[in-house]
């Protein structure tokens, strides 16, 4: 029986880890426009063009926000393993896809540093996000 809940201790710490860096970034996300001045880099000439990003920066830290606490109350409080599977499989995809950005078109290039540091947290949340998933679906002995 011991051997049965550490795994499932260990998936929950995964996620919890996992989903506190997912909100993180995503409360991070919504001040970025202003921390790096990116209206700046847009003609005064394009307005809707600073509408879009302003609209694509709020809808996609807003994203993060609600991915990071539905993924951590599902987790956390719900019982259905689909949902736990699909929400999951969700936050995989997309860090999935950010770790795949990072690599072949990375940010923050101006500083080595930066840029691994940057690849390594997305990493350390696509692990954590990776290894809980296959801990949900791996079937369970009975």
């Amino acid at each position: 029986m011991p051997n049965r809940e550490k795994p499932h201790r260990m998936w929950i710490l995964l996620v919890i880890f996992a989903c506190a860096a997912t909100t993180a970034f995503g409360i991070w996300h919504f001040f970025i426009p202003a921390q790096w001045d990116w209206y700046s880099y847009i003609s005064a000439d394009a307005p809707e063009l600073i509408v879009a990003v302003r609209a694509i920066n709020v809808f996609f830290s807003l994203c993060l926000v609600l991915i990071g606490i539905a993924d951590l109350l599902i987790v956390l409080v719900g019982s259905d393993r689909f949902a736990r599977i699909v929400m999951l499989g969700l936050s995989v995809v997309l860090w999935t896809v950010r770790v795949a950005m990072q690599i072949v078109a990375p940010q923050g290039s101006a500083a080595p540093a930066l840029q691994y540091g940057m690849l390594a947290g997305f990493l350390s949340i696509w692990s954590c996000f990776t290894i809980a998933l296959l801990i949900v679906v791996k079937p369970q002995k009975r």
